[in-house]
């Protein structure tokens, strides 16, 4: 009888771990179906540059990326020359953003040779064209984004012991249905999709343990696009704390440094016959002459430049020291308590903490660039709700001028909806931690930033500025916006930091 018993429970355990699985797999299904369909619907709007001659935007560049690539060798990609101009968007990313854009061109040329002949498809707008174009974003989100989220979500509940899944189901939706990284790669066209997919499946082999695959992905991301570089310091001081912690930590470093040095071999290899041909592209990659920023962004210089003339009153060489001495005090703590006490969870506030110090304060930022802390505050989603939350809600106000030259407006608030009712909707959110919960004084500071957001976004769609100040609404959504990202940096620092006082009083309770 005791064997019978025995048997049917475990029986109806695998029967139960059985129908887990299948709804997770079906649960899982639907949320990617839908997130697909989300971003079908808004690569119907505009795009960057739309109509706009002679250089049009970042559609044309894409477009114009694969048309160099396909029709000249890899070494003239990143050079000069009468059929690449590379005052006409030169090639500006490292080379696997290159080799991508190759892989495109044959997909567009197959279908569609007119769309990437050499010069005479410059401004190439046709239906057909347009139609590849988008599906080529689609494709490569799909591919790499949604398979890395995935990944990402079955590890980290792994890890947390738990499995529970309405939790796995309203984070993947999260990171899925992220409404700037939607308007950005399949509105305004880019293929961020693809350096932060990478990304992610970094973070997910580091929180499975597999170190080597998680130093490929994030060298591969590195290799696609330069601005992945906002996470490097948190992937080298943890994975520098683990192997610190590891029996033979010199055969470790070697082992990682080895993986890293390999992949950039691969990738640079077409431009290593020379120290001359690696400059050139490496020139390709830090445009310093622009400045050290450009448009209204919301970071620390563009913010206080309405003060302070940054551009007038220094020089190029004393801008980039000034960038990279404020970058590397913004990264220092949290590089320190990852060396000193690495953790999973410190993982992903030091992820932050050094993605909105590149944000804040290094050279030349763009508007766009704050997908990349958003990236890590998604992860960060069940443990810090409101930090999550507000970052995209500033995050989009952020980007609301550029989205306004695209023509995405309409993409945009339905978008914001969206977000709000997968935030809200009843049932639907897990039980969070509410220690950080906003009451009293906090929380009517929350709800006026809130309103003075909302007012912002009808003023710059309605009213016009004074002809004195023809920039007026970007500079106030820019400060309000930094002001929201310093504070967010602020506490996200101090959050890691006690992370660390926290392990470090459970460690003396275990001794004692």
């Amino acid at each position: 009888m005791e064997k019978k018993k025995s048997k049917s429970k475990l029986d109806s355990t695998g029967n139960e771990c059985w129908l887990l699985n299948g709804g997770r797999t079906l649960t899982f299904s639907c949320i990617t179906v839908f997130a697909i369909l989300v971003r079908v619907m808004v690569s119907l709007n505009s795009y960057s540059g739309a109509g706009d001659a002679p250089k049009y935007g970042d559609y044309e560049a894409q477009r114009h990326w694969m048309e160099i690539t396909l029709n000249t060798p890899a070494k003239q990609w990143y050079q000069n020359s009468t059929v690449n101009d590379l005052t006409y968007w030169g090639l500006d990313y490292p080379p696997l953003t290159a080799y991508q854009s190759y892989a495109h061109a044959l997909i567009l040329h197959y279908f569609h040779p007119e769309s990437v002949a050499l010069i005479t498809s410059r401004g190439h707008e046709s239906p057909k064209g347009k139609l590849l174009m988008r599906w080529t974003v689609l494709s490569s989100d799909v591919l790499i984004f949604f398979v890395a989220a995935i990944y990402f979500v079955i590890v980290y509940y792994a890890n947390r012991g738990k499995n529970k899944q309405q939790d796995m189901a309203w984070h993947l939706a999260l990171i899925l249905l992220s409404p700037c990284l939607i308007l950005i790669d399949h509105g305004h066209f880019q293929y961020n999709c693809i350096s932060l997919g990478l990304t992610v499946g970094a973070v997910a082999a580091i929180f499975s343990k597999n170190e080597l695959v998680a130093c490929t992905l994030f060298s591969l991301a590195l290799n696609h696009k330069q601005m992945s570089a906002y996470f490097a310091p948190a992937f080298f001081s943890h994975l520098f704390g683990k192997c610190l912690q590891h029996r033979n930590p010199l055969l470790r470093v070697l082992q990682l440094g080895l993986v890293v040095l390999g992949t950039f071999i691969l990738i640079w290899w077409p431009y290593l016959y020379s120290v001359d041909a690696v400059k050139e592209v490496l020139s390709r990659l830090a445009p310093f002459e622009r400045g050290i920023y450009e448009d209204y962004v919301a970071n620390f210089w563009c913010t206080t430049s309405v003060l302070i003339k940054w551009k007038r009153l220094f020089t190029t060489p004393s801008l980039r020291l000034f960038s990279l001495t404020a970058t590397l005090l913004g990264v220092l703590p949290s590089m320190i308590q990852q060396i000193k006490a690495p953790s999973d969870q410190g993982f992903l506030y030091a992820l932050l903490n050094s993605s909105l110090s590149f944000y804040l304060f290094s050279f030349q930022v763009h508007e766009k660039s704050i997908l990349l802390p958003l990236l890590p505050a998604t992860f960060l989603a069940l443990e810090e709700p409101l930090l999550f939350r507000w970052l995209t809600y500033f995050a989009l106000l952020s980007m609301f001028p550029l989205l306004c030259r695209d023509h995405l407006i309409l993409p945009y608030v339905a978008l914001f909806i969206l977000f709000v009712l997968i935030y809200y909707i009843p049932g639907s959110r897990p039980t969070m931690n509410r220690g950080n919960s906003p009451t009293g004084l906090k929380k009517l500071v929350m709800i006026l930033l809130l309103l003075c957001s909302l007012f912002l976004h009808i003023v710059y769609v309605t009213l016009r500025p004074p002809p004195k100040y023809p920039f007026l609404f970007e500079a106030v959504i820019m400060l309000v916006s930094c002001s929201q990202f310093v504070i967010v940096a602020v506490y996200s620092n101090i959050k890691q930091w006690m992370l660390d006082s926290s392990t470090w009083m459970n460690k003396e309770k275990k001794v004692q």
